[in-house]
């Protein structure tokens, strides 16, 4: 273990980190000039902006008391230095993330629920401990849907697309944070190339859906704000409402559309915006001066959405959700929950897509509909979006790895000595992904199982704790019971382990408990 590199690389991942808590103080300041104020009255509420400057400078300064003494280290890491720093790094960034919160005097939130807002809106899931966000100042606001933003294609992804520029490598961190059973495939030749790729996608995506909700009816604040939480599949609303505040089809129509984007494997998107040749179509159009008709069909930008269907998983994912959508659609409309089925059919795909994609944004209080429905939907997450996307959720892949294991299982007992491969496409699937899917089920379910009891033992019902553990690692938010609406009521205890499964749901699981085996101690 090269402590010295951890310790240089962690420094100047908190140094880097503490600068996203200066956004905020700007978005105070403008909200003020916004509202008619001047400058003075500016200073004069220096408990809206005050909190991020103190938090910004004892994470920036503790960053520099870290990384000094290594300053001059300069070795290749391992890839279990990159396991360490990532799991530390997750760990203490929402230790840090919480000082803006805790130090507030809106909302007037305890360590351990700050804390929790704080992991909560980096890992993406959503559960959150306020009440009365209408009423927050918009620093306040912004600065929780900005973690959430920073979290959904991981801060670490970021730094890995900085770090080369520094003289640090960054495949081992990458590896280590990147979600899925397959995940050794690089885009690009250099990974910085390939961080860099992905954050492109992920910044188009968050303009496009900012401006669509704007253009929609939200004002620039709503838009951006709601932008952040919907690319990154977080689930933060500036309103206690969510999307409901807004009463907007279109609205709702928008946030499905990029809910469901942003479920998808960013590969997918990653390859199809590179065969658009969009860069090529511009310098033709410029060769030709404008004149379209002098070029050939070739130069005109085309999008190639066949790596989509092509794509097993993707395939699975728009199955699972098309169930969903029918099975929900069709308990509403038998139980006569809504009067209008145009009205019914929008609540069932949006409740669907939002909880099956792990985001969490509400238009109905779905824990409230009748029948298995909110099992139902609250099973979807376990599911969740596709490996290689911002979703939680166990993912796609591994559920249609665990299906196809199961049908070549079947097929064996009609057919013993016949050797049938596991197939995701025409490509075999090799045994020892298999078998890790099938290792990360089982932990999966034993760490669920140990969770639940513990929150059990903290006084919550049986409902309340199954949902909060669902909802917490598999990063989803919203739950049932008592934490149908937030997590305000549950004892600080339970908290602390909605937490852990925040953070374990995040890394998905194996890259934080590496940490607590003695093998990956050994020299």
């Amino acid at each position: 273990m090269k402590n010295s590199m951890v310790q240089h690389i962690f420094g100047r991942l908190l140094m880097l980190f503490s600068l996203t808590m200066l956004p905020p103080v700007l978005v105070a300041l403008i909200s003020h000039i916004a509202a008619g104020d001047g400058f003075t009255e500016f200073l004069e509420f220096r408990a809206e902006w005050v909190p991020f400057v103190e938090a910004f400078a004892l994470t920036f300064f503790v960053g520099v008391a870290v990384y000094l003494p290594a300053r001059y280290a300069k070795k290749d890491l391992r890839l279990r230095d990159g396991f360490l720093i990532v799991a530390l790094f997750w760990v203490l960034l929402g230790m840090f993330g919480a000082l803006p919160l805790y130090l507030a005097a809106q909302p007037n939130l305890t360590a351990t629920e700050a804390v929790f807002e704080s992991v909560s809106g980096l890992t993406t899931t959503g559960a959150t401990i306020i009440v009365g966000l209408d009423t927050l100042p918009k620093s306040i606001l912004y600065y929780r849907q900005q973690l959430q933003w920073l979290g959904g294609m991981g801060i670490i992804i970021l730094a890995v697309a900085v770090l080369p520029m520094l003289g640090v490598g960054g495949m081992q961190l990458y590896r280590a944070e990147t979600p899925g059973p397959v995940k050794d495939t690089k885009l690009t030749a250099r990974i910085a190339d390939t961080a860099r790729s992905l954050w492109w996608i992920y910044l188009g995506l968050t303009a496009i859906c900012g401006a669509a909700f704007f253009f929609a009816g939200m004002n620039f604040f709503d838009a951006l704000s709601h932008a952040f939480s919907t690319v990154a599949i977080g689930g933060f609303s500036t309103h206690d409402a969510s999307i409901g505040y807004f009463d907007s089809r279109r609205i709702e129509l928008i946030t499905i559309v990029f809910m469901f984007i942003a479920a998808i494997n960013f590969s997918l998107h990653y390859y199809s915006v590179k065969d658009l040749r969009l860069i090529h179509f511009l310098k033709m159009s410029v060769r030709n001066r404008l004149n379209f008709r002098r070029m050939r069909k070739r130069d005109l930008p085309q999008m190639h959405l066949g790596h989509y269907g092509l794509d097993p998983e993707f395939r699975a994912f728009v199955t699972v959700l098309g169930i969903g959508i029918a099975g929900t659609l069709f308990a509403l409309l038998y139980s006569e929950v809504y009067d209008d089925s145009l009205e019914a059919l929008s609540a069932a795909i949006f409740q669907v897509v939002s909880i099956g994609t792990t985001t969490g944004f509400t238009t109905a209080n779905f824990a409230s509909w009748p029948g298995a429905v909110p099992v139902l939907l609250l099973f979807m997450s376990f599911i969740g979006g596709c490996a290689g996307s911002t979703a939680g959720g166990m993912k796609v892949i591994r559920w249609l790895l665990i299906y196809k294991q199961g049908l070549r299982e079947v097929n064996r007992l009609v057919h013993p000595s016949a050797e049938i491969p596991v197939k995701l496409g025409a490509r075999a699937v090799p045994y020892r992904v298999v078998d890790a899917v099938w290792g990360f089920f089982a932990v999966y379910v034993v760490l669920f199982a140990i969770m639940m009891t513990a929150m059990m033992s903290t006084g919550m019902n049986q409902v309340s704790a199954f949902s909060a553990v669902a909802a917490c690692l598999n990063n989803l938010g919203p739950g049932l019971g008592d934490v149908s609406a937030n997590f305000r009521s549950v004892p600080d205890a339970a908290k602390w382990v909605g937490v852990v499964a925040m953070i374990l749901g995040r890394l998905e699981i194996f890259t934080l408990l590496v940490l607590v085996t003695p093998a990956f101690w050994r020299r």
